[in-house]
């Protein structure tokens, strides 16, 4: 697999990232360590977690496996912190208190010493940026974070962010980014590029739909079917989405390989991204994603994607003309 420059930084990581979101809830220990041996030996080194998924037991499901399983050496360590709340004076959020807290949880559950990146799940209405940036940068001091980054930060809050004073620079920032959801390309992507920030596109295939999985009904054993995520994955079934899935499978079809590929390596490819990250129900769903690797979308048919699941911008996004 190939590597990337992360943003403006001196960290490379691999051009796709592997996402735990279901480890210890939807995932067992056992196929998680499936996916993550196949994705190591695949060339992957990105592998992605949070303090919030499964209350915390993803990371200590990966912190089971790193070192007896892969060499933490090998693996590019990515949590994520805020998002948790609580209550108490420290329940939660982005004040110094609470992060702290959360990065020497994170530390403890996944059993490592450091960090590589440690990203601010979302931004925190209620606490200055200063003092949530000051506290980064104290991570970063202190030897438990190597590397920050944002996640669901708006246009003009990563902007915010990435231009106030700091001993620390934000090197990535992870949003969802698909042919179903290219809002970012409005805002957020120019202010990333702008700032030499990485852009790390979750949910890559739109939440499940552009695999095509959906266009005849819900499969019993999808998130679609899910009473946890049906409403998540509802949102992009749509008229405009149907539209979009069938230019992806007529893709597929014409280049000999899966809707998901396409989809895949379409989000791959746009000008500031680095690496989506992909999850995955079973080690068989993650291997069709990286046969995306092997894909690479010739300019005919990556304009055709390009046309149908465009999106309308206007004042002030292309403002002067």
């Amino acid at each position: 697999m190939e590597n990337r420059q992360l943003g403006a930084s001196g960290l490379r990581v691999s051009r796709m990232g592997l996402g735990t979101m279901s480890w210890g809830t939807g995932t067992d220990a056992e196929e998680a360590a499936n996916q993550l041996v196949a994705f190591v030996d695949a060339g992957g080194t990105l592998v992605d977690t949070a303090d919030i998924y499964g209350d915390g037991e993803s990371e200590r499901v990966l912190g089971s496996l790193i070192g007896d399983l892969v060499p933490r050496t090998d693996i590019v360590l990515a949590t994520k912190a805020v998002a948790r709340r609580g209550d108490g004076p420290f329940g939660g959020g982005a004040s110094r208190g609470a992060l702290l807290t959360a990065l020497d949880g994170s530390l403890r559950r996944l059993g490592v010493d450091h960090i590589d990146l440690w990203q601010l799940q979302s931004w925190d209405p209620a606490v200055p940026i200063e003092e949530t940036l000051s506290t980064v940068e104290f991570a970063v001091a202190s030897g438990k974070v190597r590397y920050a980054g944002v996640s669901n930060y708006s246009g003009w809050q990563l902007a915010t962010a990435a231009a106030r004073p700091s001993g620390v620079r934000l090197i990535s920032t992870q949003m969802e980014y698909s042919l179903l959801q290219r809002g970012i390309e409005r805002e957020v992507l120019p202010a990333a590029q702008y700032h030499g920030i990485g852009v790390l596109p979750w949910a890559p295939l739109g939440r499940g739909v552009l695999t095509g999985k959906y266009r005849t009904g819900t499969p019993a054993d999808s998130r679609g079917a899910s009473p946890t995520f049906a409403g998540y994955v509802e949102q992009h079934r749509t008229d405009r989405a149907a539209r979009i899935v069938q230019a992806v499978v007529t893709a597929a079809d014409g280049l000999g390989t899966s809707p998901l590929a396409v989809a895949l390596a379409w989000v791959r490819d746009r000008p500031g991204v680095v690496a989506p990250v992909v999850g995955a129900r079973d080690t068989g769903q993650l291997t069709g994603s990286l046969i995306a690797e092997e894909i690479t979308l010739p300019p005919a048919i990556r304009s055709a994607l390009d046309d149908v699941s465009s999106i309308e911008t206007g004042y002030p996004e292309r403002w002067p003309r």
